[in-house]
């Protein structure tokens, strides 16, 4: 099956049980490099937002899903390749960089590229402190960051686990973040940092959660 008839028949599927409420779609470049940056509640939510676009959304996802072993590895692999999921190890020592320069590579080509700034999932549904990868990237490839937020799909599959439930989705779109004044800036810390609180503010004024000045990490390990 190719990647548009799976998307066409994922679509109709999400649509028919979920009936996903899609808001500000308008404000995502119809072509062209756009960042696409939001909050990270259950581990369905790149799978909504690459339903409800228009355009195929690239993420960055953990190489153990595509190196499983029998059918189940198999079918995982061939599922996330088809949706546009970019393996890359993050848990190696230089994960990082290899995340970021993938993304820079897909927006220099001209890619909607989707991005979780808090790093992970929230372990208590609140908004957790964006990491600054977000920012580097908008600043290194001046694409616009445009924030979105997910709204419902902890109630579809609570805890990231499990099967899904049928529950009401929201997709929201802010409008385009533009950070060109910024240009040049990419290695100032106090330049990064501001713009990613930038971000994550649009992100928690779309998704009407509660911020908690942490990182998401921090909280879990706590």
């Amino acid at each position: 099956m190719s990647r548009i008839a799976l998307k066409a028949f994922l679509g109709l599927l999400v649509r028919v049980l979920f009936r996903p409420r899609v808001e500000g779609a308008e404000n995502v470049p119809a072509t062209g490099p756009v960042i696409l940056a939001g909050n990270h509640v259950t581990f369905i939510d790149s799978l909504f937002l690459a339903l409800v676009m228009k355009r195929q959304v690239f993420f960055i996802g953990k190489d153990e899903y595509v190196t499983g072993k029998g059918i189940k590895g198999r079918l995982m692999a061939w599922f996330f390749g088809m949706s546009g999921m970019i393996p890359v190890d993050r848990d190696g020592g230089h994960g990082g960089v290899a995340a970021l320069m993938t993304g820079r590579r897909l927006l220099e080509e001209g890619k909607a590229f989707g991005i979780y700034p808090e790093g992970t999932r929230s372990p208590d549904g609140r908004l957790y402190r964006g990491r600054t990868g977000v920012s580097r990237l908008t600043l290194m490839t001046g694409a616009p960051v445009v924030p979105f937020a997910m709204i419902g799909t902890d109630k579809v599959q609570p805890g990231g686990k499990g099967m899904p439930r049928i529950a009401p989705v929201t997709v929201r779109f802010g409008t385009p973040l533009d950070f060109s004044r910024y240009e040049g800036m990419d290695r100032d810390r106090y330049v990064l940092r501001a713009v990613t609180d930038e971000v994550m503010s649009e992100v928690m004024r779309l998704s009407g959660q509660e911020y908690v000045d942490m990182y998401a990490t921090k909280a879990k390990a706590a």
